[in-house]
């Protein structure tokens, strides 16, 4: 069969992809459903968001403009040039939304006596509070940086805010720039007369820069913000000692060229920035000009401070359950008899610690090995392995480095580490190590076990109450020889090992999921019911994308679940029109990666720490591990279902790109809502089944005394 493909109107641009995925975010802000408090936070989850996207892909095009690189996009074919131009156009778009919404919530705010306002605007005594704060905590932070031909432009910080100020005496007009220092706070509160005001730092000192100027009339005062390019390149080859060159690189991100200049121009609307533009050597285009505060990322520590006296506006508290694979049982026991499947946060991360804590400790434990991506800033599974060290087991333990923006933080955490007698490694020439795998062995009853932890997200308990992810733990020996050999080609001098069940990038995973997507298109030719499902974060490999084309063009159902970036466009007649693509955006960050292939009822189930991007196939060391137990691809069979059923956070892509929320005729169901009951069911139900064995046990007891 001849396969319709490569017409650049069957694929989305990546980096468009991406911002109609923030606006669905930002989406979430308004959606009245949602509580006040949260709203605001999917607010500041988008410009936190936006942050890095103009840091990484934007500075990315933005250099290759620069390189006179001209090489278009493999799916849509758009040149960097385009690229830019097609950003530009959608993100000031996304922006004024945002800051539309922005201002109807703190008009919400408002109704409960909370108030965002600048100091002219309050009572006198709280004006006569501010100017003392600012006289005794703020201006001693504050330098005024003059700009004249003594004085050059100054080099300002990444992402941090300033007050650019114009001033002028008899001797004529100056320009200087204060930045707002890091010792300070981003905003103030105040209360009078039963109500809460916050006031933004560079809103104090703008009503108070005349002090730092003697002499000099303020004529005209507003904020700017710069980002700056931290795509930098981390130079691996020739490096000494990796940690030392990581350490240099952070150093350097922070002068990276400026690439994005916002300004708060709700001061003076015919504000333009031109001097700043021409002093960053940057273009119109990268000015950005809104009627509001910059950086609304202030918005997560503002709703912090506010939830414990408006709980209500929060969402409902949930906690994580007990594991219902698991139960009460202790997970080394449990593993000996059968797998275990963890899904967070439904389920508790604290199974998965102690099987490091209690691996610590164990006199039969000989070894520990752990891939390390993302931690927690006070980590307890870092605390256990070093614990395991100095109790004298052989502990390994690969720190990724160069995860981005948590390079400081795992330099950090390596050096502890060793320090403890852990033998730490780096990660792997120019591949970031992105998977998620614990191996323990340990001697039970004088033979050698080997537990293996497989996960799709990383060992951060602080995340793994946010994001959705999976995970299983399995004594199952082909898969304990796979940790075995994977750990030692990581650590030493070998060949790529042969694995028996795991598949292990780069190529190896995409070369599978090609080779799955031709098996199930050859089964579906003879018994006419093939069914692909697979659910991830981002869909950018075109290799990929244009097997699952094949797939629908062949008349195989394909239905893909993913959050973020998809580069296809499901429903094109004759082309697509067998895939339907759905993004569910809510509570909790979809993280977990499943990929299912019916292949007539020999039903394949895998989960996997890579998405189908080229990046996490081509450039990282990931694992994709097969699910073998009946009863867990059963529940995960379940939990996909209930996915395509969302009819509440779930919305599908229509064949232009855009997206829009589910409708059909089914009962109202949110997957994130059905997954938290069905988990709280499970819990209780576990917990009535534990009481009533306890009861009869007792009753056991008692009538022995009887006889």
């Amino acid at each position: 069969m001849a396969y319709k493909l490569n017409d650049k109107s069957y694929y989305n641009n990546r980096e468009l992809s991406w911002l109609r995925f923030n606006y669905r975010v930002l989406a979430e802000a308004g959606d009245t459903r949602n509580p006040l408090l949260e709203r605001l936070k999917f607010i500041a989850i988008t410009s936190s968001n936006l942050d890095e996207f103009f840091m990484v892909r934007v500075a990315g095009l933005k250099d290759q403009v620069k390189m006179n690189y001209a090489e278009p996009d493999t799916k849509t074919g758009m040149t960097p040039e385009e690229q830019l131009s097609g950003i530009g156009e959608l993100n000031r778009e996304n922006c004024r939304i945002q800051y539309e919404m922005y201002h109807e919530l703190m008009e919400e705010l408002e109704k409960l006596n909370v108030f965002l306002k600048r100091p002219h605007q309050l009572h006198q005594s709280l004006q006569d509070k501010l100017e003392k704060l600012f006289d005794e905590e703020i201006l001693p932070a504050l330098t005024p940086l003059g700009i004249d031909a003594y004085r050059p432009f100054p080099k300002l910080m990444n992402k941090k805010i300033n007050l650019f100020v114009d001033l002028s005496n008899e001797l004529g007009k100056q320009t200087a720039i204060v930045q707002l220092p890091t010792v300070i706070k981003r905003f103030y509160e105040l209360s009078h007369e039963g109500k809460t005001y916050f006031v933004l730092a560079e809103d104090i000192i703008e009503e108070y820069v005349y002090k730092l100027f003697n002499g000099y009339q303020i004529d005209r005062t507003f904020p700017f913000r710069i980002t700056r390019n931290a795509d930098l390149t981390i130079h691996e080859e020739g490096a000494a000692d990796l940690l030392i060159e990581i350490e240099r690189f952070l150093k350097e991100r922070t002068k990276g060229a400026a690439v994005r200049l916002e300004i708060d121009r709700s001061r003076d609307i015919t504000i333009n920035g031109s001097f700043l533009e021409e002093q960053l050597s940057l273009h119109p285009e990268d000015v950005y000009r809104f009627d509001g505060p910059l950086d609304l990322t202030f918005l997560f520590e503002m709703t912090d401070k506010l939830k414990y006296r408006f709980p209500k506006l929060l969402f409902k508290p949930f906690f994580p359950q007990q594991p219902k694979f698991l139960g009460n049982r202790n997970v080394y026991e449990a593993a000996l008899k059968e797998d275990i499947f963890f899904h967070h946060p439904y389920e508790s991360f604290q199974p998965i610690i102690e099987f490091v804590q209690q691996a610590a400790t164990d006199k039969n434990v000989l070894a520990i090995k752990q891939t390390l991506y993302r931690v927690s800033s006070d980590s307890p599974i870092i605390e256990s392995l070093k614990l395991a060290a100095e109790n004298g087991k052989q502990v390994t333990v690969l720190v990724e480095l160069k995860a981005r923006f948590d390079e400081e933080n795992n330099v950090h955490w390596a050096k502890e580490l060793e320090d403890a007698g852990c033998h730490v490694i780096y990660g792997m020439n120019y591949l970031k190590t992105h998977s998620k795998i614990t191996l323990v062995v340990k001697k039970v009853n004088k033979k050698i076990v080997k537990f293996v932890h497989l996960g799709t997200g990383n060992y951060n308990d602080s995340t793994a109450k946010l994001y959705t992810d999976m995970g299983i733990i399995t004594t199952d020996p082909r898969i304990g020889d796979d940790a075995v050999n994977f750990f030692n080609y990581l650590s030493g001098y070998s060949l790529k090992p042969e694995y028996k069940e795991l598949h292990v990038a780069p190529f190896e995973i995409r070369d599978m999921f090609a080779e799955r997507i031709d098996l199930e298109i050859e089964s579906h030719k003879k018994y006419g019911n093939g069914y692909i499902f697979a659910k991830m974060n981002s869909l950018t490999d075109k290799r990929i994308i244009d097997k699952l084309l094949q797939a629908s063009q062949e008349g195989i159902k394909v239905d893909l679940v993913i959050r973020g970036i998809c580069c296809m466009k499901p429903g094109i007649k004759d082309v697509s029109d067998n895939i339907r693509v759905i993004s569910v955006v809510g509570r909790f960050l979809e993280h977990s990666r499943i990929y299912y292939f019916y292949h007539n009822g020999d039903k394949k189930m895998f989960l996997s720490s890579a998405d189908m991007m080229t990046r996490n196939m081509i450039k990282r060391v990931e694992i994709l591990f097969p699910i073998n137990d009946p009863r867990i691809v059963e529940e995960l069979i379940e939990v996909n279902e209930l996915f395509l059923r969302d009819n509440v956070k779930a919305r599908v892509q229509l064949p232009d790109g855009t997206y829009e929320y589910v409708k059909n005729d089914l009962p109202t169901l949110s997957v994130q809502d059905e997954l938290m009951k069905r988990a709280v069911e499970n819990s209780e139900q576990k917990k009535t089944e534990l009481l009533q064995e306890h009861s009869n046990i007792l009753e056991r007891i008692k009538s022995r005394f009887r006889k």
